[in-house]
């Protein structure tokens, strides 16, 4: 038999997807696993349905995970897939507008019938003629019999049997792209070995099966090599964004010597930073998953009183419920943390989609003058360093932090060098320590933070709260002691620019054009602009981490470009607060609302019409 034709790559994109019980997200974390061990660098970007289970076979039930791997630095999970794995028509109509012309599509043949053409609505009995796939490298393969033929000696029934199609799928991309299968091996054993060790038998067999299967039709199954990535010394993990945040705010809990509390109620896509920190009892974590958002503020609210470095997590419907308890922690000045993986709104809206639009609400969404700090994540690892800085920023200023996260940090994944403790920052909480001169509202002359004092320091007993206080603590209804108090609290939160570093820019410091972003927008934004940079444009980019305050070098960083575009997903709320902000320059904006990231190509479209404009 010939052998197939071996194909060297630099990068590569590829897009498992088929119904929402297909079991494509574990099949996508598998290989995208395998392949960080492997050394590629890897970006992901899982994508399921809202619907916990909407009807089979149909477009709205499609559950897709595309993860782009390479020999060279990713930060995007591609704009397009090399290699889609359909296991569906639903999938293949729901992916098609995501493929590379020319790719390569495998497709379960098995499944591609009339009954199924018709609950994908599809107009004729030829998917890829009505799709215009013609041009497309097609690989049917009779997946689910296959499967059935691999498993038949095996006491299961039909139900449990199409479970495994998914690991057959897998051995076959594996020997495609020469995966080793001794991590995957050994989660199957880890996951069902001891409890089901009949359906860890039946996986294990067709994952192999599906490896062998590559190998036996080589004449019709290209074979593809991506090198590892050259990479710093050190001990990786393959991280999400929800889990590096746990993980950062566990940092930040022994750096600070305190004990952490988080008090949450679940919502997508933010529950798995509760679930992560909920499984850390060893470490001293104390979880409360309470009835509701308010709840859960609240007790973190009671926590911070206590003396716990306390954090809540949630996404947009919930951070709004938390609003009047936010308000609370400003007044009373206590120090927590408050993460809100951002989603598609409004009300429900788009719960598994990812957005950009709580940023108004995040910075202005609360009764009264109510200034906290805001920062804001760009990738799923460094979700660890900004949930570590927005709990040594709280404990040290005495002020809530506000976490901006979003659903594509959150569930993507990246590789991630483990830092050793040595080298994060100290983290040194404001405590009382003299009785005699304390007052719950003294401050610091040069940061505004007033100490803190837990119940049981004896002689420091005293009334904190969500009525206006004076120095003492006493309730004051005084006029100008509301207005002071007001300016004072503003200019706490803005003498956290001293904590800050300066805005660093990607690029030559002036030039035709400074794209603008925040937050997790920042893998597209950085591959958009060093195309740009490769075809000889003087553009740069200025991302924002630090949102409230701005860093202070940020209207010094703007006046050295003839033209600004602050790219964002949503309708443009960070322009709207730059405008404020910073006036005087005129923002060019490219907004996208359609719970999907942004894609390098439309990126590069854009800024070349700015340009040009």
């Amino acid at each position: 038999m010939k052998d197939a034709k071996v194909i060297e790559l630099e990068e590569v994109a590829i897009r498992f997807s088929g119904d929402s019980g297909d079991g494509m997200q574990l099949t996508g974390t598998l290989f995208s696993d395998t392949s960080a061990l492997f050394g590629n660098d890897i970006s992901t970007f899982p994508d399921y349905p809202s619907e916990i289970r909407a009807p089979q076979g149909t477009v709205g039930g499609v559950s897709g995970f595309q993860v782009q791997f390479g020999k060279k630095k990713i930060t995007t999970p591609g704009d397009l897939a090399h290699v889609l794995i359909a296991m569906n028509p639903a999938a293949l109509k729901a992916n098609a507008a995501f493929m590379n012309p020319g790719g390569t599509i495998i497709f379960d043949v098995d499944s591609f019938s009339e009954k199924n053409f018709a609950k994908a609505q599809f107009q004729t009995l030829d998917p890829f003629a009505e799709l215009k796939l013609d041009d497309y490298f097609k690989i049917p393969v009779p997946i689910t019999s296959l499967t059935k033929e691999s498993l038949k000696d095996l006491e299961l029934d039909n139900k449990s049997v199409l479970r495994c199609k998914n690991m057959f799928a897998l051995g076959l991309i594996c020997w495609m792209f020469e995966r080793p299968l001794d991590y995957i091996e050994r989660f199957i054993q880890n996951k069902f070995g001891k409890k089901s060790p009949l359906i860890a038998e039946a996986n294990l067999k067709v994952l192999h099966d599906g490896y062998n299967y590559g190998m036996n039709m080589q004449h019709a199954t290209p074979r593809f090599i991506v090198h590892p990535a050259p990479i710093e010394k050190g001990i990786y993990r393959n991280i999400n964004g929800n889990l590096a945040t746990a993980w950062g705010l566990l940092a930040a809990a022994e750096k600070s010597g305190l004990n952490l509390f988080i008090g949450s109620y679940p919502i997508t896509p933010a529950t798995d930073v509760l679930q992560a920190l909920a499984e850390r009892k060893d470490l001293g974590v104390k979880s409360f998953q309470a009835e509701d958002e308010i709840a859960g503020i609240c007790t973190t609210i009671g926590a911070a009183f206590a003396g716990h470095l306390a954090v809540t997590s949630t996404s947009g419907p919930g951070f709004a419920l938390k609003a009047e308890a936010l308000g609370l922690s400003v007044m009373a000045e206590l120090p927590i943390v408050v993460v809100n993986v951002q989603r598609g709104g409004p009300s429900t809206g788009l719960p598994t989609k990812t957005e950009q639009s709580d940023l108004l609400q995040t910075l202005y969404g609360r009764n009264g003058e109510s200034p906290l700090v805001v920062v804001a994540a760009s990738t799923p690892s460094d979700c660890f360093y900004y949930a570590f800085l927005a709990a040594k920023i709280a404990l040290e200023r005495m002020v809530p932090v506000v976490l901006l996260t979003d659903g594509f940090l959150g569930n993507g994944s990246e590789p991630w060098r483990v830092p050793s403790m040595s080298e994060l920052p100290s983290i040194t909480p404001r405590k009382a320590t003299n009785p005699e001169l304390f007052k719950p509202y003294n401050r610091d002359p040069e940061t505004l933070a007033r100490e803190w004092a837990v119940p049981g320091m004896e002689g420091f007993e005293h009334r904190i709260g969500g009525l206006e206080k004076n120095a003492a603590g006493g309730v004051s209804h005084d006029p100008e002691n509301h207005h002071i108090n007001t300016q004072i609290r503003a200019e706490k939160v803005a003498k956290v620019v001293d904590m800050i570093p300066e805005l660093e820019v990607v690029g030559e410091a002036e030039g035709d054009l400074l794209v603008v972003g925040w937050g997790g927008t920042y893998g597209h934004m950085i591959s958009s602009v060093r195309a740009m940079q490769n075809a000889g444009k003087k553009v740069s980019l200025a991302h924002f981490n630090y949102i409230k305050p701005l860093p202070k070098n940020t209207a010094e960083v703007f006046s050295k470009f003839k033209k600004i575009v602050v790219c964002e997903l949503n309708l443009g709320q960070f322009a709207s607060y730059l405008r404020d902000s910073v006036p005087g320059f005129h923002y060019y904006q490219v907004n996208k609302m359609k719970g999907l990231p942004f894609s390098v190509h439309e990126l590069v479209e854009n800024f070349e019409k700015i340009l040009e404009a």
